[in-house]
């Protein structure tokens, strides 16, 4: 069938093929066929022997729309229109729902069912095949080293590990031995060879996290392997090549930073072809329910607790709450409920938070 070779905009479709039959069953056969090979396929059937039974049934099978033989031009020119619109549109929300599928179902621990998280989502999707460096910015706890996990998981490059660098914990003197390896005897703990990151991470994503905590001093070399690939471990003139995706993260505006002299321009520039913001929990407050129901599932499995939920005021309590340390804070906040239950439910007090006041939540009642 031609239909598993190639996609097409519409199908126009007789509803009877054999000499003198006119009961429109071989048409009916075959249009469950053809929506198990393309559903998103506009069906069009036309018959000389219309009856209202044999279009119900066609239209119960998976057909868009019924012309009976003779046609009107003017009729069946709009169908086509309408049918080849609506068909086009089903592809493209099937594309879109099928890549925000796959991001789900490779990293399940982004959860959003907010207006503002729907951007960042359908940004990760849409850059994550390519190589293009990506900056994830946002406050503290906002998640963004599940987003640069995402954004390797959904890459060509998930077959190989993902390398992450704490940039914010590199002193200046093991920078470049941490970032570019070195050889036996470069320094006095050089006991032996060593590979760097970048030579860890080649043909993989190499992960920089807290990228503004880099010194000035540290950043044209971090540019120059940026710019061509190569370096040399400590103690060697061989020069080596990576071929090496980066992602940075920082809650910095480096913006910022570069105007007050702390960071290169050319730097940012290299680290930032695509820049994804994440907001933080309390611009998303939709989450704040369906994270919290994941982190007690998440819990109570790994303390071999058996909670169902969380009572009425506990449920209030978080939303109330401003999450200054956003989705991580949440986590924690869970964690220490899910220890704390003596129930089947969290209560309030069992989160510990404080109201605007500074006095604890009212206790639940039974």
């Amino acid at each position: 069938m031609h239909l598993d070779k190639r996609t097409y905009a519409l199908l126009m479709m007789d509803l009877n093929y054999t000499r003198d039959t006119t009961s429109g069953q071989e048409g009916l056969e075959v249009i469950p066929r053809i929506q198990t090979i393309d559903e998103t396929l506009p069906i069009v059937v036309m018959t000389a022997w219309a009856t209202v039974d044999l279009a119900v049934e066609a239209m119960k099978l998976g057909a868009r729309d019924f012309v009976t033989k003779p046609w009107d031009n003017d009729r069946l020119a709009s169908i086509v229109r309408t049918q080849i619109a609506l068909g086009n549109a089903l592809r493209k929300s099937q594309q879109l729902e099928a890549k925000n599928e796959l991001l789900r179902g490779k990293m399940p621990n982004i959860i959003s069912d907010s207006p503002r998280m729907r951007p960042v989502i359908e940004l990760i999707a849409r850059v994550a095949p390519s190589d293009a460096n990506v900056l994830i910015t946002g406050e503290n706890g906002t998640g963004k080293g599940l987003v640069a996990q995402a954004l390797h998981s959904l890459s060509t490059r998930t077959s190989k590990i993902m390398i992450t660098v704490n940039m914010g914990g590199l002193s200046e003197g093991v920078f470049e031995s941490e970032l570019f390896g070195h050889v036996k005897g470069a320094f006095t703990d050089a006991k032996t060879d060593r590979a760097g990151r970048f030579e860890l991470a080649d043909e993989s994503t190499l992960f920089l996290d807290e990228i503004a905590n880099l010194p000035m001093s540290q950043q044209a070399k971090l540019l120059r392997v940026i710019e061509t690939g190569e370096f040399e471990r400590v103690g060697s003139s061989r020069t080596l090549h990576a071929n090496v995706r980066i992602i940075s993260a920082t809650n910095s505006n480096l913006h910022e930073e570069v105007a007050a002299g702390r960071f290169r321009q050319d730097l940012l520039f290299r680290l930032n072809t695509i820049e994804v913001a994440l907001p933080p929990l309390r611009e998303r407050r939709e989450d704040i329910a369906p994270l919290a129901a994941h982190f007690l599932r998440q819990h109570a499995e790994r303390y071999r607790k058996k909670l169902t939920g969380f009572e009425p005021p506990a449920h209030e309590a978080l939303t109330r709450h401003q999450f200054p340390g956003n989705v991580r804070e949440l986590d924690h906040i869970i964690e220490r409920a899910v220890l704390m239950s003596q129930g089947t439910q969290i209560k309030a007090n069992d989160l510990g938070l404080t109201t605007v006041a500074g006095r604890p939540p009212r206790a639940s009642r039974k």
